[in-house]
């Protein structure tokens, strides 16, 4: 609704349909600008539908830049698209055609990703070892034990932790699980789906 120019508003709209029909966005961005309110309301619109996210920084070959600017540019970027930032950047130039098709191999990277299945075993393996290593807090008095972890059928990566105290698993811990899940399997660019079950 803050929308000023007719232009731009009717590109929301454009986005926003486009995202309902996809698995995996390509979300271009001006270099010039950076992110602003309404990308960031796209992108969250994306990560609300479970979808692949790849960030497409357009107009590179107008920055002026030294040693480390690109690296700085991603930091400052993902800083502003927090707390999903487990996204691939890729810096373009449509008018230069430079990483054009880079951009379109990095999609269907991530395509994978969402569809990604980890055997059970593995991942009990790995999770189970990270829990133990750093188990979930107490909540008054109350201690969690999570038993078992396996990944649901859905059509984006989402992982069920079985325990015995569901209720009382603070929302830090969950961020640890799937940073924990991130470093040990590839989901870059893809929002994971954490549960927690009564076992």
């Amino acid at each position: 609704s803050r929308v000023a120019a007719d232009r731009e508003f009717y590109s929301v709209l454009r986005a926003i349909k486009a995202s309902e029909e996809a698995d995996g966005c390509l979300m271009m961005i001006d270099a010039q600008t950076g992110v602003e309110a309404q990308d960031r309301s796209i992108l969250r619109l994306a990560q609300r539908r479970n979808e692949g996210v790849v960030i497409l920084v357009n107009k590179w070959d107008l920055v002026d830049k030294e040693t480390n600017t690109a690296r700085d540019y991603e930091a400052e970027l993902k800083k502003r698209i927090a707390p999903f930032n487990d996204i691939p950047v890729l810096f373009i130039s449509v008018h230069d055609k430079q990483r054009i098709f880079k951009a379109v191999e990095e999609a269907m990277r991530v395509y994978e990703n969402r569809n990604r299945k980890i055997k059970t075993s593995q991942l009990n393996e790995v999770m189970l070892e990270a829990i133990e290593r750093y188990p979930p807090p107490s909540h008054r008095g109350r201690f969690v034990k999570i038993k078992y972890v396996t990944q649901l059928p859905t059509y984006y990566p989402a992982f069920a932790f079985c325990c015995n105290n569901p209720k009382h698993v603070k929302e830090n811990y969950k961020h640890y699980l799937e940073n924990q899940l991130r470093k040990q399997f590839d989901f870059s660019g893809v929002p994971i789906g954490i549960f927690f079950r009564q076992k």
